[in-house]
This record gives C-alpha cells, structure tokens and sequence, in this order.
C-alpha cells in the first residue's frame, strides 16, 4: 500500500512537472506581420562585386518607386502596386547591372517568408513573417540590403529634388501609420 502510494505521488508529481513543461515552454507559433511589406534586394552572390551592384540597383529602385509609393495608403495597396510594377523595377534593376557590365537578370517577386529581428533608424521589426517585395539579383544567394516599402520608411531621402514632393507625401503617410 505504501509502494502504491509513492507510485501515484511519482505520477502526480511527473504530471505537474510535465504540465509546467509544456505550458511554460510554449514554441513560437508562426506569425505574419500584416502591417508591413518589407523590400530585400538580394545580391547575386556575396562578392565585393556582386554587393557593390547591389546598392548601386537600390539607388535606381528606391528613386524610381518613390513617386510610385507617395500614394499608398495602405499595405494592400502597396502590395498590388509593387505587382503592377514588377516589369518596370526588374528593368530597372536590370539596366543598372547591364550599364555596369553584369550579364544576369533580376527578377522581382512578392513572398511571404520568416526575417530575423531587425532595426532601422527608429524602427524595429520584431522576427517573423512578413510580405516583402523580393528583388532576386542573378542568383539572389548574396547578402541583401533591406527597408520597408509600407509605410515607405527607406523612401524619405532622395538625390533628385522633383521628388521632393513625393517625399513630403510619404510623410503625410507615416505619421497618420503611426497614429494609428
């Protein structure tokens, strides 16, 4: 009888044990973050070339969607838009890596996939699953340089000053995002 009851103490013991366990170790469910739609332009490969390009097609891309993005007001939008302008970025992209002496392609593309937490200025993007606008250099198996294209974070600085009115548009849209 008092075998039987230090097997049943055991029992409970191990129950209340394995509870705290499996409760109190709960695995990360998978996420998406709906609020915003990220930009990776990914280098063909992590060469210094290939990394310099890199940048170099982010200048010409980031210039080109700022008039692009000075309208969306929402994610939705800027997804549908970048969509609708895949041809236009890739050739874009494109024209920078051919004036430059590369003979690969980009391809554009919209995918949900998993980021690592990550921080930019202000703004941190906490790990997970996010919607981004994938600009796939050649191989895209490189290093990549990342922003947010909703709200248009990495879209506030230009070099060419008739964007100027599109910027302070992109403003006007942060700043209602995050009074939201």
């Amino acid at each position: 009888e008092q075998t039987m009851r230090y097997i049943i103490s055991g029992i409970c013991v191990l129950a209340i044990i394995l509870t705290f366990v499996f409760v109190g170790l709960k695995v990360p469910q998978e996420t998406t973050n709906q609020e915003y739609l990220r930009i990776h332009i990914r280098a063909n490969s992590n060469s210094q070339e290939d990394q310099g390009i890199k940048y170099m097609v982010r200048d010409a891309v980031v210039e080109a969607l700022i008039p692009i993005l000075s309208e969306v007001e929402s994610k939705d939008e800027a997804e549908r838009v970048m969509k609708q302008n895949f041809s236009y970025i890739e050739n874009i992209s494109n024209q920078v890596l051919s004036q430059n002496g590369f003979s690969y392609k980009s391809k554009a593309r919209i995918s949900n996939e998993y980021f690592p937490t990550r921080v930019y200025e202000n703004l941190t993007l906490e790990n997970g699953y996010y919607d981004a606008l994938i600009l796939d250099l050649g191989e895209g198996e490189g290093n990549n340089w990342w922003c947010v294209v909703y709200p248009a974070f990495c879209f506030l600085k230009s070099k060419k000053t008739s964007n100027n009115v599109y910027i302070s548009k992109i403003w006007e849209i942060i700043n209602s995002v995050k009074q939201k």
